[in-house]
């Protein structure tokens, strides 16, 4: 295959996904509000899901692959499923950065918004110490069975937080259910259907290609992942956010980036190191790069509401100033961070 035909392929996956995640998005969303969901809830529990469908479906399909090349017995077997492997975290890790240091540094640029301490804390903890266990969790060099399931156990926690939350308050902005036609709930559950297809089928052309393109590159898969990769997978998040502006419903995209993040951490990856089938390997630089910014730029976005009660515009500032510093060391000076701790790239 040639190059140019690799990178119309990996377009073609990108399409697919954002086309995928704009379907199920809408399809998910229309079904969840018919049923009186308050707008929170489905920002944090049903469109964060269907948003981080693409980056599920990515990174389960490269840890996947990753094992079948480790059992395989091929020459380089290691190092190749090294770099499948790479792809899956990199994409994880690197989506909850792009979520938070671009997604939702920009809602917050364009409207602060004030939230309630009460409901927000519970989840803003969660989100810490899913990105803190992931570190800690992978010093050894690798995320373990046992450390899957950790995170899974956060997971489930978030989805009991939600619940809580959704029995214990009633939504300010809850509307008269609409009449729903039988015509209207088959086009919406196909509207998922197809834009689950489409998600798959461009998750695997992103997959494949994205590795095609590393090598022609001359770089990693990691850095393919936590760029490109990462950056296409967070579409759907990033279309929620800008439409949230636009409809002045910003409590929708922080709650989407919110729930988004934590399921990243702890669902995605706990699936990709049951689908590995053991120890996930786990990169020098995603240690001490990934892991650490995510770390940071989840402090900077949930600590200060939390405090004070509501988002502000610099912390959109900070964050956005912390992506494109964390941009900066991925594209061109991984080796020289990476030396400040003694280590060779």
């Amino acid at each position: 295959m040639n190059s140019l035909m690799i990178y119309i392929l990996f377009a073609v996956g990108l399409v697919l996904i954002v086309k995928g995640g704009d379907w199920f998005v809408d399809g998910a969303s229309w079904i969840a509000e018919v049923t009186g969901i308050p707008k929170f809830i489905i920002g944090a529990t049903i469109v964060s899901i269907a948003t981080t469908l693409p980056e599920i479906i990515v990174s389960t399909i490269a840890a996947f692959e990753g094992h079948s090349i480790l059992v395989s017995g091929v020459a380089n077997a290691a190092a190749l499923s090294q770099g499948k492997v790479s792809m899956a975290i990199g994409n994880g890790i690197g989506s909850v950065i792009c979520n938070t240091a671009l997604i939702m540094a920009l809602s917050l640029v364009f409207m602060p918004i004030a939230v309630n301490k009460k409901d927000f804390t519970p989840k803003a903890l969660l989100l810490l110490a899913s990105v803190i266990a992931l570190f800690v969790l992978s010093l050894g060099g690798s995320v373990s069975i046992m450390g899957a399931a950790v995170l899974l156990v956060i997971f489930v926690l978030f989805m009991l937080e939600n619940i809580r939350s959704a029995k214990s308050q009633p939504d300010d902005e809850e509307t008269e259910k609409p009449q729903v036609t039988r015509k209207e709930m088959l086009m919406h559950i196909g509207m998922i259907i197809a834009g689950a297809v489409c998600i798959v089928i461009g998750s695997n052309l992103l997959v494949n290609n994205g590795t095609e393109i590393a090598r022609m590159l001359g770089v990693s898969e990691a850095i393919i992942a936590v760029t490109m990769v990462a950056l296409g997978t967070s579409l759907p998040e990033l279309v929620t956010a800008i439409t949230s502006i636009v409809k002045k419903q910003a409590s929708m995209s922080v709650g989407n980036v919110v729930g988004a993040n934590i399921i990243d951490v702890t669902l995605i990856l706990a699936i990709c190191s049951f689908v590995y089938r053991g120890n996930l390997p786990v990169s020098t630089i995603n240690i001490y790069l990934d892991f650490p910014v995510a770390i940071i730029a989840s402090a900077i976005a949930v600590i200060p509401p939390v405090l004070t009660g509501k988002f502000h515009r610099y912390q959109g500032i900070a964050l956005l100033c912390l992506y494109i510093a964390y941009l900066a060391i991925v594209i061109a000076g991984t080796p020289w961070y990476l030396s400040l701790f003694g280590i060779a790239a």
